[in-house]
């Protein structure tokens, strides 16, 4: 039976509508979206390093966050990336190329972890260049990104962003499983030499990145004129007062390392079990993206921010039953309850991060979107490697270990007490009128084509590489990058 072309036509607006959220697709959306799904499929390892690094190096939970924040340093610079792959091209193009050694630097990344790692100096330094290689393919495409966004509407805004992060959560559920199940039958190391194949894809798919051979190299007329109007934008209180708030929420200590190693030391969860809650949060992650989309894109955002604040905090102390054994005196099995626990936090966590994106991307005048969106995610990247550091200060501070938990509750009713922080300053966002409106056109504006760099569509921390390494089923935090 030959489809006939009306009949075409509607299958295509139908994909458009309900898969791309009305986003029409191309090449290039595809490539964009395979390099987000790569991001997710990371995810395989995720297991494989949190148990890597506490039994075969055998360092703390102290030592994990701590590792874990230097390791997230080059998502701090992602700017500097910009400048790079704008101001120096390669062989006459400055897109294709800087994805294809972005690859080549994932592969580099896992292939050492599964060889030639043997101490926590190693460690850090080869998951630092495999957060490189994420945050520099990141920055290529995530261009592209935000001269789509700057075009949404009201009514679709977010719509982008919840389409990416979309192909990262499809990447993770297809493999969130299998991070646990994988370690029953394989080493660590093989699961790191299979990982390694992933970041082949990011290099693959840069040639259906649309580019034009350029000859002129970097103009730094065009720097100086670009750094000017950053800093004339950072002066901006419209701009500047929600970076600070949203810096200050993500800033905030977490437990997610310490929790890892309460739930395998003390509770006894096994990979294989730990595998089946990344599933689970996978698919909650999935369910929160698409709960904004539907319902919650079009709320101001000081509504939605100070929700969800109180919210995370208030559903991050049910952490305090598993950590007391509250929940087996209620009945409920640990890992029934975990799982539960999870799924909800998730949810909750996936759909406070949201609005992040929408802000980030409504605050960039035109002209100068794509650098200052980078320096924004930056900044918020910024915050959560404040997060893991001061999180490793409290636990070395209340003697949280390997083997002992007595302050694990404490350490928990902290850190979420620390979450409603930011509730007084929740009128540096703007107000329901002015997030309608599109960002103001800079001064000095100029077209899209004329900027020298790219910026950051941020991630779960590191959804972002940070959550592709620990695994976080309590903490409700608003992850960068992530």
């Amino acid at each position: 039976m030959i489809v006939s072309t009306p009949g075409l036509a509607r299958i295509k607006a139908s994909l458009t509508e309900k898969v791309f959220f009305g986003n029409e697709p191309s090449a290039e959306l595809i490539a964009i979206l395979l390099v987000y799904f790569v991001q997710g499929i990371l995810g395989l390892a995720r297991l494989a390093v949190s148990f890597f690094l506490k039994d075969e190096l055998g360092l703390s939970p102290a030592q994990v966050s701590a590792l874990i924040g230097v390791a997230a340093l080059p998502w701090m610079i992602k700017p500097l990336f910009g400048f790079i792959s704008d101001g120096l091209p390669i062989l006459g193009y400055r897109r294709r190329p800087y994805l294809i050694l972005s690859g080549l630097l994932g592969v580099l990344s896992w292939v050492s972890l599964a060889t030639i790692v043997h101490s926590a100096w190693a460690a850090t330094l080869a998951i630092a260049l495999g957060s490189l290689s994420v945050a520099f393919s990141d920055v290529i495409v995530d261009s592209l990104v935000v001269e789509r966004a700057r075009g949404e509407s009201l009514s679709t805004a977010g719509s982008l962003q919840s389409l990416c992060w979309g192909a990262s959560a499809l990447g993770g559920i297809l493999t969130a499983y299998f991070s646990g199940s994988l370690l029953e039958s394989f080493s660590t190391r093989t699961v790191f030499a299979i990982t390694a194949t992933f970041p082949l894809i990011v290099s693959l798919v840069a040639w259906m990145i649309t580019e034009s051979r350029v000859t002129e190299r970097m103009n730094w007329a065009i720097v100086s004129d670009q750094l000017g109007q950053l800093r004339q934008a950072m002066s901006q209180k419209s701009i500047w007062l929600p970076t600070a708030f949203v810096f200050l929420w993500h800033a905030m200590p977490t437990t997610e390392s310490a929790f890892f190693f309460f739930a395998t030391n003390e509770l006894g969860f096994e990979a294989e079990f730990l595998g089946r809650i990344s599933f689970v949060t996978s698919l909650a992650s999935l369910a929160g993206i698409w709960l904004f989309q539907r319902f919650l894109k079009t709320v101001p955002f000081r509504v939605i921010f100070g929700w969800s604040i109180v919210i995370s905090a208030l559903l991050g102390m049910t952490t305090l039953l598993l950590v007391t054994h509250t929940n087996r005196a209620l009945g409920i099995d640990d890992r029934w309850f975990s799982m539960g626990d999870s799924l909800v936090l998730t949810v909750m966590g996936r759909i406070a991060y949201m609005p992040i994106l929408v802000l980030a991307a409504r605050l960039c005048p035109p002209g100068i979107e794509a650098t200052l969106f980078a320096l924004l995610m930056s900044i918020v990247n910024l915050a959560g490697l404040l997060s893991q550091e001061s999180g490793a200060v409290l636990m070395h501070w209340l003697g949280v270990s390997e083997n002992n938990f007595s302050n694990l509750a404490l350490l928990i009713v902290i850190t979420n007490l620390s979450a409603l922080l930011p509730l007084p300053f929740l009128g540096w966002l703007p107000s329901a009128d002015e997030s309608s409106k599109p960002a103001a056109k800079s001064s000095h504006a100029r077209t899209p084509e004329a900027n020298v760099t790219s910026r950051h569509l941020g991630q779960p921390f590191l959804p972002d590489l940070m959550t592709e390494f620990i695994p976080q089923p309590r903490q409700v935090e608003p992850a960068v990058e992530e």
